[in-house]
């Protein structure tokens, strides 16, 4: 995979939401059409052998390539959003995240036991937001769970892989 080309396309914007936070701007990956073979084909790849049957993606950056990747793998897709977003009964899961608190909610039908679920999102930074999502998707008991982010922030001390990683598999496409 060409990690240069993402990184090059990947935008930066200091103090977005608020002072102090360099807010990585996936949207700059999403209208390449080379960037967004480079990260399907990457995952596809990564994703081809474990029997991927749901795609969780989580709002909503997550929705893009979990739909790209779910038609590559035959998956179908489901979706993590914000509250009152989705129109039939859901469970919900609230998480703190690095600039306020948040909730999560899922159909109370998404998932199955027989499924094998990957989580998706673009970017893991404390993990509150991917682990109430994981929260969410262990409570339907499913048969595997894997989670996967475009980018990592590392380099902050933000340590979000480490509320995930004894839970489940974590995998980034590049670590900033």
């Amino acid at each position: 995979m060409n990690i240069e080309v993402l990184k090059e396309n990947l935008r930066c914007i200091p103090d977005f939401p608020k002072k102090g936070i360099n807010f990585r701007d996936v949207t700059t990956l999403y209208k390449s059409a080379e960037c967004m073979k480079i990260m399907t084909d990457e995952l596809y790849e990564k994703y081809k052998d474990k029997g991927i049957t749901k795609i969780v993606g989580i709002e909503s950056r997550g929705f893009i390539l979990a739909s790209a990747l779910a038609y590559r793998l035959g998956a179908g897709v489901v979706l993590a959003r914000k509250p009152g977003k989705l129109p039939f009964t859901v469970i919900k899961e609230y998480y703190t995240k690095e600039y306020g608190v948040d909730t999560i909610e899922m159909h109370i039908d998404s998932i199955t036991p027989d499924d094998v679920v990957l989580i998706h999102d673009d970017l893991l930074a404390t993990g509150g937001t991917a682990l109430a999502t994981l929260k969410l998707v262990k409570h339907f008991k499913p048969k595997q769970v894997y989670m996967n982010f475009i980018m990592e922030i590392s380099d902050e001390g933000l340590h979000g892989r480490e509320a995930l990683e004894d839970q489940v598999e974590v995998t980034t496409l590049m670590q900033l």
